[in-house]
């Protein structure tokens, strides 16, 4: 059986790549401008931290929460970060019923590398005792609503949620959810910028047409202190190392005004 859906993207397809090589967006949107981002933290008021996101019409909910285990045999000192994607057909026609497949486990991992490459947690501070405790803290990702561009929403939603999150009171062996008291001890700001390219043109924060459309993406993360943190590449798409440099400098340019904008 045909899917119409489909259809409809293939037609439109070629109409919104040549319209965005010749500069314009089917939105009115500069090449490198996002969507309006609404931020809510503490959503949800019995995770440990909580963040919705709109980001044009895309809608995620990300939920923090913790919990006492055993830590990794490599790191016996240092607590454990856990991030899942969940993409489920309420959110979207295009996403089916079952187990995780490619698209959300990319999502998870982009977000995941994101905050743990920029140091952002500081996991020493998670061990209770060296070799035996640590707290494990667990980001689950709910994509309520797909217009595009998951990886920059669910990354900042999952950033805010962890800075406004409180430690739930950890003695005799037992987690206490219902005393939440200390912050999490976190540093960093990463923030995620995802390009998608049309040949040699690039545009940022996709929306759901777009990417459609698109020939592959590119997602930039970046730290406060102006560096790289994780690079993904998706998609049949090749770039010139002039144009790569340029994009670093806008992910870095946007990255700050993201930070000052939304997470203070």
């Amino acid at each position: 059986m045909v899917d119409e859906n489909e259809i409809v993207w293939l037609v439109k397809k070629d109409a919104v790549a040549d319209m965005i090589k010749n500069g314009k967006r089917s939105d009115g949107r500069k090449a490198y401008e996002y969507r309006p981002i609404e931020i809510i933290t503490d959503y949800v008021k019995r995770a440990e931290g909580s963040a919705y996101i709109k980001l044009g019409n895309t809608q995620i909910l990300v939920g923090v929460k913790m919990d006492v285990g055993q830590p990794y045999s490599d790191s016996p000192n240092m607590g454990t970060l856990i991030t899942n994607a969940e993409l489920v057909p309420l959110a979207s026609p295009v996403f089916q019923p079952g187990p995780p497949n490619e698209n959300a486990i990319e999502l998870a991992r982009v977000v995941d590398r994101g905050i743990r490459e920029s140091k952002m947690i500081d996991f020493e501070k998670l061990c209770i005792t060296e070799g035996e405790e640590v707290w494990n803290v667990l980001i689950d990702i709910h994509v309520l609503d797909f217009d595009g561009n998951l990886i920059d929403a669910a990354t900042l939603a999952a950033v805010k949620a962890l800075w406004t999150a409180k430690m739930p009171r950890y003695e005799d062996g037992k987690v206490i959810y219902e005393d939440k008291k200390d912050s999490l001890p976190v540093s960093k700001k990463p923030v995620a910028c995802t390009f998608a390219r049309f040949g040699n043109v690039s545009i940022l924060d996709p929306s759901l047409e777009e990417e459609k459309s698109m020939d592959g993406k590119i997602t930039i993360t970046t730290t406060d202190d102006g560096k790289i943190c994780a690079v993904q590449k998706s998609g049949i798409t090749k770039i010139s190392v002039p144009e790569l440099e340029n994009l670093i400098d806008v992910a870095l340019e946007k990255g700050n005004e993201i930070r000052k904008t939304y997470l203070g």
